[in-house]
């Protein structure tokens, strides 16, 4: 069978599980956008000095962590479908398919990363529409970080989730792993207005860099120079999809 061809399949497989589920696609609007909401609103009083500091508004210095958070935790969670597939035999399909391992995982991490860039992009329209100060012209980049993100962790999640056997273990993973992720990133406040002490457990966080650099296209401010920024997100994105594939590859029906 053709790479190609290969890649094509598996993404629009991914895509078509998405828009089936319609419920799945209406949470992932309403939980970001409430969070968006609530934190943004409760806080935005108190973060009036900070605010002044910066020289944004709390609301718009808070978008871009939204929309990544939405990118991060879609895309993370994507990899407990590769569980499932055990579960349900689609797994075996794939496995025993005379076609490339490889990029079976590449077109289904890609296929989860599109769909992860849709329910960012929704988020993106109402966020644009609550914060006009926000800069329109700087969306589709904006976006684009939010792919590259979606596929370093969507490979991180099908990595996790190639070695494991039960989705209730994945999700205990994910838990653990996501909340100190998105609080540990810059995504809620400044990172120069932390201890210097605390500083580097932020600039070890691949979110990090994925929220200043979305954090700049939208609003026009970063912590960190913008070349560093994407320079790590993609390295990270080879990475982490490397080891995606190798994981994968290995992977058994046992």
């Amino acid at each position: 069978m053709n790479e190609r061809n290969i890649i094509y399949a598996m993404l629009y497989r991914q895509l078509r599980r998405y828009f089936r589920a319609k419920s799945r696609v209406l949470g992932t609007i309403i939980n970001p956008l409430m969070f968006f909401l609530f934190l943004g609103m409760g806080f935005s009083a108190s973060m009036r000095g900070i605010s002044a500091a910066i020289g944004v508004d709390y609301l718009a210095f808070l978008a871009p962590g939204i929309a990544v958070m939405t990118t991060f935790t879609a895309s993370f969670i994507g990899g407990i479908s590769v569980i499932w597939d055990r579960e349900f035999g689609f797994l075996k399909e794939v496995l025993v398919a005379p076609a490339s391992r490889t990029y079976a995982i590449l077109g289904r991490a890609l296929g989860d990363s599109v769909t992860s860039v849709l329910q960012t992009f929704l988020i993106m329209i109402l966020i644009y529409a609550i914060v006009p100060s926000l800069k329109v012209g700087g969306m589709l980049f904006a976006l684009g970080t939010c792919f590259i993100t979606s596929l370093m962790f969507n490979s991180l999640g099908i990595a996790i989730a190639s070695k494991m056997r039960s989705p209730e273990g994945f999700q205990l993973i994910a838990n653990v792993l996501i909340f100190p992720l998105i609080f540990l990133s810059g995504a809620f406040y400044p990172i120069e207005n932390l201890p210097a002490v605390v500083k580097p457990i932020f600039y070890i966080n691949p979110l990090t860099y994925s929220v200043d650099l979305t954090r700049y296209f939208m609003v026009g401010i970063s912590s960190l120079p913008v070349h560093l920024d994407l320079t790590v997100l993609l390295l990270l994105t080879a990475i982490f999809t490397f080891l995606s594939a190798r994981t994968f590859n290995r992977t058994t029906l046992d």
